[in-house]
């Protein structure tokens, strides 16, 4: 009897990490569909449209540009620091943030 209800513990075990390997793979999915969407929103604009713009046009659409976070949502469309900072060397900072609120 102990046996057997060591093996069904065990069972329910491997379903658990399936599950749990399952959710990951749907995770990683959706994470590089995200990946696949923001590389084709940098790289698929006209010639003059490119660098700085589009990090700006990523960035007014709520996601970081910063490198510590590229790519990643900011949350609640709050300014980043270091995005701003990044940006202050090219753009006005009252302008990027106009389009983020």
């Amino acid at each position: 009897m102990k046996l057997t209800e060591t093996l069904m513990e065990m069972e329910q075990r491997f379903e658990d990490m399936l599950k749990e390997i399952r959710d990951l793979k749907m995770h990683v999915y959706a994470l590089e569909q995200q990946n696949e969407l923001l590389l084709a929103r940098v790289y698929n604009n006209e010639v003059e449209d490119r660098g700085y713009n589009n990090l700006q046009k990523l960035y007014k659409e709520g996601f970081h540009v910063c490198p510590a976070q590229f790519g990643g949502i900011r949350t609640e469309g709050k300014d980043c620091l270091f995005c701003l900072g990044f940006f202050k060397k090219q753009f006005s900072v009252d302008t990027i943030t106009e389009g983020s609120k």
